[in-house]
């Protein structure tokens, strides 16, 4: 059987079909890969990949989509994009450099304690307007969803779990927790479990002697507490 038998041919695998209509159904992995760029967790996948090259390899070159499907790697870098896709972490590009700088192996950059240690770091550093800003962006969401409930409600009827996810992964900053009286009330009715799962969060020692530093940022949470009746 002569090629010219097999005229419709993948250009991402040439394989020959005798039919355009079988080429149309065909797929092969590479042919996968290609129509999966636009997905979230692939571009994220492909993100940390240029990256890593950029900041690990000191590559001068930037790496191309095509490279990125050609790799070994492709599928762990998806799989990174996945895990950045569900957690939502903060700034996910800083979060990428975060891993791709850090020296863990790839197949680890997974893992929560490693995002966990990057929030801690990044939300005990910040400034508090960003703080404050991406607060009041979580309660704004929340609000969204709920039929009734105004964002400024949000600690008297946002779900203790859903409050200590928010609160562990940096999307409600301990600078509004801890000077807002509504806030520090929800605190209280966390049990053992969850005060356990925020407290590298909302570490006292430390967030006491930051606002004895900062009076005025203080004063200016407090502001914005009494502003919006919170």
């Amino acid at each position: 059987m002569t090629s010219n038998s097999k005229p419709y041919v993948c250009k991402y695998c040439g394989t020959g079909y005798t039919r355009e209509k079988t080429l149309a159904v065909h797929m092969c992995e590479k042919k996968r890969r290609a129509l999966q760029k636009d997905e979230k967790r692939v571009r994220y996948g492909f993100y940390a990949f240029q990256r890593f090259y950029e900041k690990s390899m000191m590559s001068k070159n930037t790496k191309t989509y095509e490279e990125f499907c050609s790799s070994q790697y492709y599928n762990a870098f998806v799989k990174f994009g996945s895990f950045l896709n569900n957690v939502q972490p903060l700034y996910p590009e800083k979060y990428i450099d975060y891993v791709v700088t850090s020296g863990v192996k790839l197949d680890h950059w997974c893992k929560e304690d490693m995002y966990q240690k990057y929030a801690i770091e990044l939300i005990q550093k910040e400034g508090v307007e960003t703080a404050l800003e991406r607060s009041v962006t979580t309660m704004m969401d929340w609000a969204d969803e709920q039929p009734d409930a105004p964002w400024n409600h949000y600690f008297y009827h946002v779900s203790l779990n859903r409050a200590v996810w928010h609160i562990k992964d940096g999307k409600i900053s301990p600078w509004l927790l801890l000077n807002c009286k509504s806030g520090k009330e929800m605190l209280g009715k966390f049990n053992d479990e969850q005060l356990g799962m925020i407290f590298h969060v909302v570490d006292p020692a430390h967030w006491a002697l930051r606002f004895k530093r900062q009076p005025k940022d203080v004063e200016l949470v407090k502001e914005i507490v009494k502003e919006s009746k919170l």
